[in-house]
Parts: C-alpha cells; sequence; structure tokens
C-alpha cells in the first residue's frame, strides 16, 4: 500500500503540542511576549502560527492528550532573519534562563536560547555564510 499522495510532497501543517499546567502564562508568552497570532482557539488549546505551516499549540494538561513533565525533551527552534535584534528584545523582556549568542561554524547558524514560562526550551537562530 502507498502512502496517500501530498500536493509538493509536504503537508498543509506542522503542530508542535506543547503541555502546560498554567495555560494563561502560556497563551500570554507566546501570544503577547513572542507576538505570535493565534490561528486555531479550542478553548484548553490554543495553536499559535509560527511561520507559513509551522505551529505550536499550547495545551491545558489536563485536557490534552498528554501531562506537563518536569523534563522537556523538545525544543523549539525559530529561524529569524536578525538574531541580535530578537536577542536584545528577549533581553529587555526578560526571559528565562537567557543564554548568550553563540555562533556554530559546522552548523552555519549564530543562535541563543531561553526557557517559556513551562521550562521548555526555545532557540532564535539566524543562517550565517
Amino acid at each position: 500500500m502507498e502512502r496517500p499522495d501530498l500536493p509538493g510532497n509536504q503537508a498543509e501543517k506542522l503542530i508542535t503540542f506543547i503541555y502546560y499546567k498554567d495555560l494563561h502564562r502560556g497563551i500570554d508568552f507566546y501570544g503577547k511576549t513572542l507576538g505570535f497570532p493565534v490561528e486555531i482557539d479550542q478553548g484548553w488549546c490554543k495553536i499559535f502560527r509560527i511561520s507559513e505551516g509551522g505551529y505550536v499549540g499550547v495545551v491545558d494538561e489536563t485536557r490534552g492528550m498528554h501531562r506537563s513533565h518536569p523534563t522537556k525533551p523538545v525544543q523549539i527552534c525559530l529561524r529569524v532573519p536578525d538574531v541580535e535584534a530578537f536577542y536584545v528584545y528577549c533581553r529587555e523582556v526578560g526571559v528565562d534562563e537567557l543564554s548568550e549568542i553563540f555562533e556554530s561554524q559546522e552548523l552555519k547558524i549564530r543562535a541563543f536560547v531561553f526557557n517559556d514560562p513551562e521550562g521548555y526550551q526555545i532557540e532564535i537562530q539566524q543562517a550565517i555564510p
């Protein structure tokens, strides 16, 4: 049996669901602090559009398929055109566990990381030549 055909061999959306003890903190962080729009509002799950086909779903752990856990083995990575501008912004708004900007010649990126209010790590990166 063959896999069903996808236009351009791509799914329509990729949604990463993350589970929150305090849903409102997650909604405020992704919607207000990071400024992403809610694309789908399911009440106990808000799905934020991060890019054309990339989304983060912030889920109330009491209603979702999983529960929040102290270990967060998921990293959300956002590729942006100006990593320094985002670094200044994140420093000014006081995100948790903000790293210094680092560079990897092997990966050809400049990046930094910080934690969202539930402890998920977010990496902001820019491609370098």
